[in-house]
């Protein structure tokens, strides 16, 4: 590559089409990409999507493999080999973030094109050139990034609206975290694509905050359909028009370090990822002494409260975990090439030990410590933000 050109961007997917029942609809569009697709999700997704699924693959030699758990490295050699079996030319991703991470990749490692079909609203997965690889025990340990955002993206809001509401609550969680940490870590560039993306993520956050009462007091409503096209699809266009510069910083390192404790196994990516946005603004607060941070961050609180995000440890079921094993988590979380170092100052885990308990602490004290200082010391000023 020359020198002084930039890296691609992968914007989006290359066709989205959305409506409530057309899934059933889009075999004409998906044979288009091939003939013989293998379908790739978990069994209860595969199960659920099946009435709107069989009608759009009727004509097409279809193949289903269920992808486990998780996206790991063994559930994409194993998944490998049923591409090969089935001499497939096209994956169809069907499910949550997990099972369409999964499909992604395995497009991308055969070079075929994929087609992402949400069950939920509860990440952008659906539309990003990302994938997030985890061990088998659910552990977060390394993303990819992808040559293209899928071929095709289908979010029918029938098979939607058959997910629990929580859910979507959690995708909600993952979605404002796109301003929070976007902010911090592209806030203050002098790029026209980057200032773009950073106030989509703005606008995001203020059409979450305006619609989701609306949104979750009437499932299927129209508010509720602009609020899913927010959580997949708005959500994923910060990331792709921002590209690598716009980076998760630590609302997202929070939820990678919490995958390695064995309690956080059953609580959704956004509800993680949405505890971690009280934790980096508890971080601000103490290593710059923000009141704006600590605003945002009440603010934020009662939001939470009212629409049923985790405000503390104890929320996620994760109260009795033991400090030794928070510990590993927060060292986990700080490891040089986490994307918490994103921040505009150092975090160490000992100051991220007294972010992870104190996310709503009523008062700060903004006089820092000695200890404090130590653990959490401004490196450059932070990016100008109204929050």
């Amino acid at each position: 590559m020359n020198p002084t050109t930039l890296p691609p961007l992968m914007i989006a997917p290359a066709q989205v089409s959305r409506g409530p029942g057309i899934l059933p609809t889009m075999g004409g569009a998906i044979a288009t990409l091939g003939s013989r697709p293998l379908v790739i999700g978990g069994e209860r997704s595969l199960a659920t999507a099946d009435p709107w699924l069989t009608p759009a693959l009727q004509d097409l030699a279809t193949a289903t493999a269920t992808y486990g758990a998780d996206c790991s490295e063994v559930t994409l050699a194993k998944l490998a080999a049923a591409i090969a079996a089935h001499n497939a030319d096209l994956i169809i991703g069907v499910g949550g973030g997990k099972a369409l991470d999964t499909a992604k990749l395995v497009a991308h490692q055969a070079q075929l094109p994929v087609v992402t079909i949400p069950t939920s609203a509860a990440t952008c997965a659906a539309w990003t050139a990302l994938s997030n690889v985890y061990s088998e025990e659910g552990a977060f340990l390394y993303d990819v990034a992808l040559a293209r955002c899928p071929d095709l993206l289908i979010l029918d809001y029938d098979l939607i609206a058959t997910a629990p509401q929580r859910t979507l609550v959690a995708g909600i969680g993952d979605a404002l975290a796109k301003w929070y940490e976007g902010s911090v870590s592209s806030g203050n560039s002098d790029q026209t694509l980057i200032i773009a993306a950073v106030q989509q993520a703005r606008v995001l956050r203020d059409l979450l905050l305006q619609k989701t009462p609306a949104a979750l007091a009437e499932p299927g409503g129209a508010e509720w359909r602009e609020v899913v096209d927010a959580c997949v699809l708005l959500a994923g266009v910060m990331g792709g028009l921002g590209g690598a510069q716009c980076r998760t910083v630590a609302a997202h390192a929070v939820h990678n370090g919490l995958t390695h404790l064995p309690e956080s196994h059953g609580i959704l990516h956004g509800e993680k990822v949405a505890y971690g946005i009280l934790v980096q603004l508890r971080l601000e607060e103490i290593a710059q002494q923000s009141s704006l941070a600590y605003t945002s961050r009440q603010q934020l609180m009662q939001f939470y409260q009212a629409i049923g995000l985790p405000q503390t440890l104890a929320d996620m079921g994760m109260g009795e975990v033991r400090v030794s094993d928070l510990q590993r988590a927060a060292e986990i979380t700080c490891r040089p090439q986490s994307d918490i170092h994103h921040l505009p100052f150092n975090v160490t885990p000992e100051a991220l030990m007294g972010a992870l308990v104190t996310t709503t602490a009523e008062e700060m004290k903004l006089k820092k410590s000695p200890a404090s200082t130590a653990a959490a010391t401004p490196t450059r000023k932070s990016a100008t933000r109204s929050r």
